[in-house]
Formats: structure tokens, C-alpha cells, sequence
């Protein structure tokens, strides 16, 4: 079948780079659907992203890569490139802001368990470049999936173009659209969960913070009730998570004003240079279902969760390996739809209520929990970092590793 958007492009796209009627249309050009791209591609799939925006944003949102990401992006063949754009991060640290106390995990440990033992510190956006460098022809920007339809055989997508409504023809839908789901809506799934009530604040500045703070990692989770915050380095810059007000309007938390308090109570200086200033309210929501027939929900579209353990784009690069891996049997095998399918939307699914979710409201509970509620989960993380055995089941968790052979199990 001819798509009937063959004929209407922007005119600032290279003319290969077209909507059209492909065996995989996945709706979202961030990590999650620029990791089912390329695996899709790999496998020789003839897949297409479509991307809403213009251009691919070059934002801070995700820099967390945890080493069974890696070794999915190594089998991949992005790695190799990719590594040198980031830093290797193998300890990461709780701090109590109050006291000085410090607890440091050092994923060197693992080195028998994964040749990447420690967390890529590198933006998400590098990513992203890196796929549609490498598949230029297959991203497709300023492409909004509106509508779709779908039966036995396929799925039937419409898309918002620059100048007209392009209909797509395609044998499945990933939507990897992010938390806004277009296609979840659609779909009328359940979004169960909540929304944080504070807003979330990140500064990004060149300051060396590491000559404030007495060896400090490039990953670091402060803990303090009144005011918890995060550190983490990417190659040029650190970023700076503080909460904040939800009730403060958000021209005044990107004023120079509120930039001077935050470091002035962080380092003592209020004079820093910040080359982002970025507001977003944070949830906790997972979709009912991730598998509806041909239609397939991945990354934020099918679950949200808050940044601390930088567990979000990892999971969702995770779904993203998990369905290209099921679609590659289907398209290229002849496996059964009808029970690959549904056992994505279950590993899955059960992976981000019981790991994801779980583990990143702890993280938040512990470092944000007054002293009388903190010191005892501190206390029990002190004696697990002393033992060697608990120690090592803990970074496993912590890394992704536990979560996804908890998936592989779940038929």
C-alpha cells in the first residue's frame, strides 16, 4: 500500500525522511522510541519513527544510564560512541545534609557481574542524536499521531502534519509519546496514581561543586526534611534537583532571585552562572495495560515515576527492548501476536508496580522524612553497605538487574 502522505512533506525535511506505511510506527522520537528504532532496525524491521516537535529537544530531563542499559545499548552497537560523550560514574552516595554523615555505593563490585560496572552520567538527548544520525531516513519530524484505528491485520494511524492530516499504514503502534499520551487517551486507559504537590526545580551550572563538598560523587542524593536536593555531574555541567512550592509561580522560581537562594544555601555563593532552568511536576502513575491488540503503550506513556535512582528512562528503555525483542519474533518468525503481546504488557507492567514504582517512593521517603522517621532507614542502609552480601543484592536492585530477571520469569 501507497501512504497517501507520500506527496506532503515539510520543506525542511530531507526528502527520505517521510512518513509512510512501515511494519512498526512508533509515535515518539525520545530514548524509549530511539532504543525501539534501532532495535527494530538491527533486526531488520522495517520500522519508522514519527516525532511531534521540530527538532529533537536537546533538554536535561534524564542523564542516568545504569549498566544493563548500557549492555542493551552495546548489543545494540550505540555504545561505543555514545560512552565517550558521558561520564563513568561507579559510586554514588546518600549524604544527610544536617550531620555530614555519608554512605557510598561503589558498583565496581559488580564487575564480575557486567563490563560496565557504574552509571553513565550523560544527557538523554545525546541519545536520541546518536539514533537518528544513524538512521536518518527513519525519524520523522513534526509528525503528531491524532487518531488511529486497527483490526485484525494492522493499524490505521493518522497524523498531524505541517500542512495536512497524513494517514499511515502499519502492522503496530508503539506509542512512546511520553507522560501527555496521545494515544493512551485513545485508548482510554487508566492512568492510576498521583501527582507530587511539590514542583520540582533544576538549576544546571558549570560552578565546580566538587571543590565545595569533601569527596563528592557524581551522584548524590542529600537528605534533609526542609530541603532535599540532588547533585549529579554530566560532562560539562552539574545539575541541582531541588522541591519547591507549588503554590510559587514559576516566573519567579526561574528568577535570579530564587537561582541566588538555592546556591547561596547550597555552597555559600549566590553569584553562579546556570545554563538551565527547568520546572516539572512530578507523578507516580502506571496505565491499567500496557498491550491493547496491535497498539502497544512503552516508556512514560505506560508508566511515571519521580527522578530519584534515575529509574524512568531506564525502565522505559528497558520496555522498549522487551516489545521490539517480541515484535522482531512476530515479524520475523511468525510468533503468535495474540500471546506475545500480552506477555509484554505483563513482565512489564508487574516490573514497574513492584520494582520501579516501589523503589523510587522509598528514595524519596528517605531523604525528604524527618530525622525521627529517616534515622532508622539511614541506620539499616549503613548496615547494609557494611555487609558484603547485602550490600552487593542491594546495588543489583538499585541497578535494574533484579527487575528485569523478576520480568524475564513472569510467562
Amino acid at each position: 500500500m501507497t501512504s497517501a502522505c507520500a506527496s506532503v512533506l515539510s520543506p525542511d525535511l530531507p526528502v527520505e525522511a517521510r512518513a509512510r506505511d512501515c511494519e512498526v510506527l512508533v509515535a515518539g522520537g525520545g530514548p524509549v522510541g530511539a532504543v525501539a528504532l534501532a532495535a527494530l532496525r538491527e533486526a531488520g524491521v522495517d520500522a519508522l519513527v514519527v516525532e511531534a516537535a521540530p527538532q529533537l529537544p536537546e533538554d536535561l530531563r534524564a542523564s542516568t544510564f545504569h549498566p544493563p542499559t548500557l549492555e542493551m545499548l552495546d548489543r545494540l552497537g550505540l555504545l561505543a560512541e555514545l560512552l565517550p560523550q558521558g561520564l563513568k560514574a561507579p559510586v554514588y552516595q546518600y549524604r544527610v545534609r544536617a550531620t555530614g554523615e555519608v554512605l557510598a555505593f561503589d558498583l565496581s563490585e559488580l564487575a564480575d557481574v557486567t563490563p560496565f560496572p557504574f552509571r553513565l552520567q550523560c544527557e538523554q538527548w545525546k541519545l536520541t542524536r546518536l539514533v537518528r544520525s544513524r538512521f536518518p531516513d527513519r525519524v520523522v519530524m513534526n509528525r503528531r499521531v491524532v487518531h488511529f484505528t486497527q483490526d485484525r491485520e494492522g493499524v490505521t494511524v493518522h497524523l498531524e502534519g505541517p500542512t495536512a492530516i497524513e494517514t499511515v499504514r502499519t502492522r503496530f503502534l508503539v506509542a512512546a509519546d511520553g507522560a501527555n499520551s496521545l494515544i493512551r487517551k485513545w485508548l482510554d486507559v487508566h492512568f492510576d496514581g498521583f501527582t507530587y504537590p511539590e514542583k520540582f526545580l533544576t538549576l544546571s551550572t558549570p560552578e565546580p561543586l566538587e571543590q565545595h563538598f569533601e569527596g563528592l560523587a557524581y551522584v548524590n542524593y542529600v537528605s534533609d526534611p526542609r530541603w532535599w536536593h540532588v547533585m549529579l555531574r554530566v560532562p560539562e555541567l552539574w545539575r541541582v534537583l531541588v522541591v519547591a512550592d507549588e503554590d510559587m509561580p514559576d516566573s519567579e522560581l526561574l528568577a535570579d532571585r530564587t537561582k541566588e537562594r538555592v546556591f547561596d544555601r547550597l555552597i555559600g555563593k549566590a553569584d553562579v552562572e546556570t545554563r538551565h532552568r527547568t520546572i516539572y511536576r512530578v507523578h507516580q502513575r502506571v496505565a491499567t495495560r500496557f498491550d491493547h491488540g496491535r497498539v502497544l503503550l512503552a516508556g512514560d506513556a505506560a508508566h511515571l515515576n519521580n527522578p530519584l535512582g534515575g529509574l524512568g528512562m531506564n525502565s522505559g528503555i528497558h520496555d522498549a527492548m522487551n516489545l521490539a525483542e517480541k515484535l522482531v519474533a512476530i515479524l520475523k518468525e511468525g510468533a503468535d501476536p495474540e500471546e506475545l503481546l500480552p506477555r509484554y504488557g505483563r513482565q512489564r507492567r508487574q516490573v514497574t508496580q513492584t520494582f520501579i514504582q516501589e523503589q523510587t517512593r522509598r528514595n524519596k521517603a528517605m531523604i525528604e522524612a524527618e530525622e525521627e522517621a529517616r534515622r532508622p532507614v539511614f541506620d539499616e542502609m549503613a548496615r547494609t553497605l557494611a555487609d558484603p552480601e547485602k550490600r552487593r543484592a542491594y546495588m543489583l536492585r538499585q541497578a535494574m538487574f533484579a527487575s528485569l530477571e523478576e520480568a524475564a520469569a513472569i510467562v
